[in-house]
């Protein structure tokens, strides 16, 4: 150092300044450390700077000043302070991308310790035998976009900093805590903690403005917990991601503060593996079947329409829809499977119409997964039109939605789908939270109405489920919808229809869904006309 100073006098340098930034957007907006390496205070101006881009996108600068009244320097002069300064560059920059290497390693883009972090941590814990009488949580931040709006995302970001730091210093130095990325964290304390750690996720006040005690939220999480022991031995960290993951699925689910782990989840998330496996085998070979629920006229008992409902056989035995659908709506096998449907469904229409068959409009239904896709409208109408089948023999069924993204989506492809001459209906109606907002916003052609607004045969008919299926049918016709009724399952409850005008019933007071060669034959004349006539 002191042969630098040195140097720095013998050549009248009076200032040096380093400054590093992690990428060009951190520089951009002035976010890096800046070093001065020598101030002699006294009025300068630059005479060299050299910026480093090394391959791992980082970026170093160096800066030498000279006071403004100091005599030039000669050429060579000029040239070995350049040398020394190429030299000193490219000293701290190997310094520098050293701990760089491993900033990028175990930590984000914002200084919160990663995956890796956490992975490398457990590593030692396990090489040292040390892994035992600890407890693993993955927890997710209940509701946190909400305090950002509240707030504002400055605020909100300090409130995100000083609740991981008060989970970070109520573990200590024996645990560690990383953020798996957005509002998703693990952690693994000594299990002595976690009663501690419980109450902390239950929801603490968090500060944002230390001069004043009045600004403060609210911040609650959900967890997946395990506790580590030697009943299972722990040999990898990876084992630990197992764990905790599937059990805060199970909390996210079924909106539940805290779950434990258990073997349970194991078996469950086995087949999940083998289910996602078999389903790819199985729209290969063919193993997804449409069943046809008839949609029957109360007043004529002609089938009117139907849905195309799946149903998928597997080594000879049908597999029950709600042990693979809930699964394939995790990710996007669902919009494989309702597009799969689609196409048989209109490859039946094809043919039915060219055996001059008297066709209804058949209802084929579509995941939420599937408004996240902008070429939705196009995958559609492509399927529909290789079959060569008139647009207006297809309905789209859509249910609710829960968030105004989805919303805005929802009502985009209604809209599109509507411009192409397809039907659209909302399936059960009802069973949410935000229904006559869908029916005030969006133009749907269909409302079916879920089975829970239909009253049961032994309720009064001044009843509040009465009155609540009079009005929605009578909205329905006001604003111009067709209306469907579906889980009719009694001669009562066809009354009920015919009582409040709602044309349309499905369910199995008429059929179940059936196979197409037992559907087909519904199709022509009145085939539901002696089950009418047990109406009173």
């Amino acid at each position: 150092m002191a042969c630098l100073n040195e140097f720095c006098d013998f050549f009248n340098i009076s200032k040096g300044v380093t400054e590093f930034y992690q990428n060009i957007k951190f520089e951009d907006e002035g976010k890096g450390e800046v070093l001065v390496d020598r101030d002699t205070g006294v009025e300068s101006e630059q005479f060299i700077q050299r910026r480093i881009t090394p391959r791992t996108g980082v970026i170093l600068k160096g800066t030498l000043f000279r006071p403004k009244d100091a005599e030039p320097l000669t050429e060579e002069e000029f040239r070995i302070v350049d040398i020394v300064h190429r030299q000193l560059m490219s000293f701290i920059a190997r310094n520098r991308l050293q701990r760089t290497v491993y900033k990028f390693g175990y930590f984000d883009e914002d200084d919160y310790p990663n995956r890796r972090a956490f992975m490398r941590y457990l590593d030692e814990k396990i090489q040292k035998h040390e892994q035992y009488g600890y407890t693993a949580a993955c927890i997710n931040l209940r509701h946190f976009s909400l305090i950002n709006q509240d707030i504002g995302r400055p605020m909100g970001d300090v409130v995100f900093r000083n609740y991981f730091k008060h989970i970070e210093d109520t573990i200590g130095g024996d645990g560690i805590v990383v953020r798996l990325g957005g509002d998703n964290f693990i952690l693994f304390f000594r299990t002595e903690l976690k009663p501690t750690i419980l109450r902390i996720l239950a929801g603490v006040p968090v500060y944002y403005d230390e001069n004043n005690k009045d600004k403060y939220v609210m911040v609650a999480a959900r967890a997946g917990v395990y506790d580590v022991t030697e009943k299972e031995p722990l040999v990898a960290p990876g084992q630990i991601m197992d764990k905790v993951y599937p059990a805060i699925q199970v909390a996210r689910q079924r909106g539940l503060a805290v779950v434990y782990y258990d073997e349970e989840m194991d078996k469950r998330r086995e087949k999940i593996m083998t289910i996602r496996h078999q389903f790819a085998q199985g729209l290969t070979a063919k193993e997804f079947k449409a069943y046809y629920q008839p949609k029957v006229d109360v007043n004529t008992g002609k089938v009117v329409g139907a849905e195309a409902l799946c149903r998928w056989f597997h080594d000879g035995k049908m597999v029950m829809p709600m042990d693979f659908i809930p699964i394939l709506e995790r990710n996007n096998d669902i919009c494989r499977l309702d597009l799969h449907m689609l196409d048989i469904v209109s490859r039946d229409i094809r043919r039915w119409l060219d055996e001059g068959r008297d066709v209804p409009r058949i209802s084929v239904n579509l995941s939420r997964r599937h408004l996240t896709d902008p070429n939705l409208l196009d995958k559609i109408i492509r399927i529909i039109d290789n079959h060569g089948v008139p647009h207006e023999y297809i309905e789209i069924e859509l249910t609710e939605t829960t968030t105004d993204v989805e919303f805005k989506e929802l009502n985009r492809v209604v809209c599109g789908l509507q411009q192409e001459g397809i039907y659209t209906s909302v399936d059960d109606f009802g069973n949410g939270y935000s229904s006559l907002n869908l029916i005030r916003t969006i133009p749907w052609n269909v409302i079916k109405i879920d089975r829970t607004l239909i009253p049961e045969d032994e309720e009064k008919s001044e009843g509040n489920t009465n009155r609540l299926f009079e009005h929605v049918v009578a909205i329905a016709h006001d604003i111009g919808m067709e209306c469907v009724s579906e889980g009719v399952e009694t001669v009562k409850q066809v009354g009920l229809l015919r009582k409040n005008n709602c044309r349309i019933a499905q369910g199995f007071y008429f059929e179940k869904p059936l196979p197409v060669e037992e559907f087909e034959p519904l199709l022509d004349g009145t085939p539901y006309l002696d089950k009418l006539k047990e109406i009173s």
